[in-house]
Order: C-alpha cells, then structure tokens, then sequence
C-alpha cells in the first residue's frame, strides 16, 4: 500500500501568522494533535503540535538549568528556547524541519519514518504542496480494512500445512524443528524451541494461515542453560 491510499485528504492547516492560541483552539476543536503549517500559496513551511506547547511561559513549564549548564550550552541555544517558550505566533514555535512523504510513498517507508524521528503524522506533498496526511489513525483504519476476516479461505488440509511451513521457513527466528500436522483445519505444532519467545510467534503464524480453524501447542520448550525441559501449558 502506499500513502495514496490511505492518507486523509481533507487537510486542515494553519498559517505562520496565526497565533498560537488560535493554532491551539484549532487543534482542540478538530480533537488534532498537530497541524501542517502552510504559507499563503499553500505551500508547506512547518509542523506544530502538541508538543510545542508543553513548555510555555503561560503555565510555568519554561526549562530550568544551572548556571553552568547554560553557560555551556550558549546564548543561542538559549535564546531559541525562549523564543519558543514565549513566542506567540506559530511561525515562531513551529518546526520548520517537516518530515514529509510524496502520495507514491510506500506504508513501509512511512511507518519506518515514524518510528525513527518519533512523531504521529505525516503531511503527504505534491512538490510543495499538501495533499494530505497520514496519522497513525489512518494507519489503524488501513489496518481495519485488511483485516483477517478480508483474508481468502484456504485450501484443503495439506495446502494449509505447507503455507505455514513456508512461513515459517522464512522467518529468521523460526527453529527448523516445528513439526505441523493439519486435520480438518486444526492445526497442531510440535518440536522444541530454545526461547518460549518463539512459542508465541509461531502460533500467530499459525492463526494467521488461510483456512486454519484452531491451533494446538504441543511444542516443548528446553531451558539452553539447565536442559530442563519444560512441556507446553495446558489449554
């Protein structure tokens, strides 16, 4: 999937000359956590969200430090802390620094941005343009829409065995000892892992299977220090 098809594009915007308590208005009425910054053209120039107003003169939260912490930190970077802390339009707190995707961005991409610079949206542009947003809403929507129940059934017991012994064997954690017997869509796992963490795994592979009603755990896990063998859980 790519950002095309799942972005919002009804996109609510703010400029760099509203003030930060219509920007804050904006963002509580329309229940947003963050808004793209747009100049008059409509191209985009920053990003505000909740974040940047958390520390603010208005409720005492300006940053505190040491003397000898400041002196080390310089002017400048002191400066710039307090022109956000007090500054009243958005273009002086927003981040001008804006993490954008084009619509042919792939989901993987755009997840991948989100966990590395730790942020919850991310406006979608045409050259400078916003035509759009993906929230990690939108994400949960997508996720809704290719749920398990959209999935195609699955064929008959051995084609069900041998998708997820494929599975399986693609995945890197997967041990190769994971015995799978299917009868009348009831899958059973047997074998030995080495870490219980993989027990876990290997039955979502197994729910996950097109065509597989139930799974058994039959698999027995091995403590790699002691060798104690300990049995599956009773269902």
């Amino acid at each position: 999937m790519k950002a095309m098809d799942v972005m919002s594009r009804d996109v609510v915007t703010v400029g760099p000359d509203a003030t930060i308590l219509q920007a804050a208005h904006l963002m509580l009425q329309r229940r947003f956590s963050g808004l793209p910054v747009v100049d008059s053209s409509g191209a985009l120039v920053g990003i505000v969200t909740e974040g940047d107003f958390l520390r603010r003169i208005e409720t005492g939260t300006m940053r505190s430090r040491p003397p000898w912490l400041e002196f080390l930190l310089g002017a400048g970077r002191l400066a710039e802390e307090y022109t956000h802390a007090a500054g009243r339009l958005v273009g002086e707190v927003m981040t001008p620094d804006v993490t954008s995707v084009t619509e042919d961005t792939s989901l993987d991409n755009i997840v991948d941005l989100m966990e590395r610079h730790r942020i919850n949206r991310v406006p979608v542009v045409r050259g400078l343009y916003v035509v759009g947003i993906i929230t990690r809403r939108d994400l949960l929507l997508a996720l809704v829409s290719q749920s398990v129940s959209d999935r195609p059934v699955g064929g008959d017991d051995q084609t069900i065995r041998d998708h997820l012994l494929r599975e399986l064997n693609r995945q890197p954690w997967a041990p190769g000892s994971i015995g799978v017997e299917v009868v009348n869509g009831k899958v059973t796992l047997t074998g030995t892992i080495l870490d219980d963490r993989q027990r876990d795994a290997i039955r979502v592979a197994a729910e996950n299977t097109p065509g597989a009603k139930s799974v058994e755990d039959q698999i027995v896990y091995v403590e790699p220090m002691s060798g104690m063998v300990i049995p599956p859980a009773a269902a």
